[in-house]
C-alpha cells in the first residue's frame, strides 16, 4: 500500500481507516551551467538620439552558447529602427539583443546600438539587464542589472 497510512489497522478494537499522505518525490539538484554573465559599456544621449555601447562578459564557472541581454528605456523609441545584427524590438522602450557565445573568463561580441526616440528628452534612464542566460544560472546578478541616467549632453556615461 504505497502511499496510504493505515490508521488503527492491527489494534484489536479500532476502527480501521486508511488515509492517503502525500507522496512527494525527492526535489532533484540543479545540474545546469552556472555562468556569471556581466556587461560593461557606454550609453550617450544627444537630440533624440541614443547611443549604446556595450561588451557581455562571462566569469565562469562555464562557458555559454549564448545569451540575451535585454535594454529598456525610460522613453519610447521611435516607429522606425535600425538595429545591429542579432537585435530586436521587443516593446515600445525595450530592445533585446544576443550576446553570442560567452567563452569562460572571456568576453561575448561588443553590441553598438544607435537608437532613435520618439520625441527629444532632457534625460533617459538606461536599464542593462540580462533577458535570457543560455540556460545557466548565475548567482552573482548585481554585475548584469544596471541602470544609467543619460542627460541630454552628448557625453558618455560608463556602467
Amino acid at each position: 500500500m504505497a502511499g496510504l497510512l493505515a490508521l488503527g489497522a492491527g489494534v484489536p478494537g479500532s476502527a480501521q481507516a486508511s488515509v492517503q499522505a502525500p507522496v512527494q518525490a525527492p526535489v532533484p539538484a540543479w545540474d545546469g551551467p552556472e555562468a556569471d554573465v556581466a556587461y560593461h559599456g557606454r550609453v550617450a544621449l544627444s537630440g533624440a538620439r541614443l547611443r549604446i555601447w556595450l561588451v557581455p562578459e562571462n566569469d565562469g564557472p562555464a562557458a555559454l552558447p549564448n545569451a540575451t541581454v535585454r535594454v529598456r528605456l525610460s522613453a519610447e523609441l521611435a516607429d522606425r529602427q535600425e538595429l545591429a545584427e542579432g537585435c530586436a524590438r521587443a516593446g515600445l522602450r525595450e530592445v533585446v539583443c544576443e550576446t553570442g557565445p560567452l567563452p569562460l573568463h572571456g568576453r561575448g561580441r561588443h553590441i553598438g546600438l544607435w537608437l532613435e526616440l520618439r520625441d527629444r528628452a532632457p534625460e533617459v534612464a538606461v536599464r542593462v539587464d540580462t533577458w535570457w542566460n543560455g540556460g545557466a544560472t548565475d548567482r552573482n546578478r548585481a554585475n548584469n542589472e544596471h541602470v544609467v541616467l543619460a542627460l541630454d549632453t552628448g557625453d558618455a556615461y560608463a556602467f
